[in-house]
């Protein structure tokens, strides 16, 4: 499998600095985003990097132009790095973002500790999907075909009754982000069932979208009918919108995730991300 590259995980459309704004025009930029830095770009070309902290070392120089105080040049990336290596450049030099230029040194992207943590979660996928296709053929004594597509979700149709609220929003805020985990799923002559993914589905469902991106286990035979496809059907699991949203508890990740916090702190989580962008 070739390996993750920066390009396929960077984000392009990245907010800048121009080194002819003024200290305080940046720490507002910063204050009024929730980035802790930008790159600071002149017609195209990365100059340098601002973050938060370089610029409280002249929070008495308000006026002064970041041209004037500006430490010039910073690391950077090319799109065709790979991401292993860009985690190394991340971690070894304690950075939170890594500009990523061309071979003119234009800025085309940044990429960041949690498009790192993006790709990683993506890579982990295919080991994921083969373990599900060589037990269901085990179990089955059917042969499947793995296709990568986007598969329409009112043709989803899921293998449990429960998704819970505050793992929804999480979710929502992460396909928001960029991290689209695709589903893995066995192709029906009425749909496709879900193996994995149930919370993902359904807040793509909640954000309107009407597409997913799937793997997509196709079998040699569509007349064996699968133990998950029997629940289902005993379940009465036709659609998405045959599942319960659970409000009143939370997700057992969530549970554990904020178990050492306050509880007014935990109630907050989901409100910040519901007010993310």
């Amino acid at each position: 499998m070739p390996e993750a590259t920066v390009g396929e995980y960077m984000v392009r459309n990245v907010q800048t600095v121009g080194p002819n704004m003024t200290v305080e025009e940046v720490r507002q930029q910063i204050i009024n985003s929730s980035f802790h830095g930008f790159p600071i770009v002149e017609n195209g070309y990365l100059l340098g990097f601002v973050t938060a902290k370089e610029l409280l070392r002249h929070i008495d120089k308000p006026d002064a132009k970041i041209r004037t105080v500006m430490k010039r040049g910073t690391l950077c990336a090319v799109p065709s790095m790979s991401t292993d290596d860009a985690t190394r450049i991340l971690f070894r030099y304690g950075l939170r973002n890594l500009p990523v230029v061309d071979e003119d040194k234009k800025l085309v992207g940044i990429i960041s500790n949690i498009d790192i943590v993006r790709s990683q979660i993506e890579k982990s996928r295919p080991g994921k999907v083969m373990s599900v296709k060589n037990f269901l053929e085990q179990q089955n004594g059917v042969r499947f075909k793995v296709v990568n597509k986007e598969i329409p979700i009112e043709r989803i149709i899921p293998t449990q009754k429960e998704v819970y609220m505050d793992e929804l929003i999480g979710r929502q805020y992460e396909i928001k982000r960029g991290l689209n985990e695709p589903l893995i799923v066995v192709e029906r002559r009425n749909g496709y069932i879900v193996v994995d993914g149930h919370h993902r589905i359904m807040a793509a469902k909640r954000m309107g979208m009407k597409t997913f991106k799937a793997i997509v286990l196709v079998p040699n035979d569509y007349d064996v009918k699968f133990g998950l496809e029997k629940t289902a059907e005993r379940w009465g699991l036709r659609s998405l919108d045959d599942m319960t949203i659970i409000e009143g508890a939370k997700h057992p990740f969530m549970e554990v995730t904020t178990m050492l916090l306050p509880s007014e702190e935990a109630s907050a989580i989901n409100q910040r991300l519901m007010d993310s962008e």
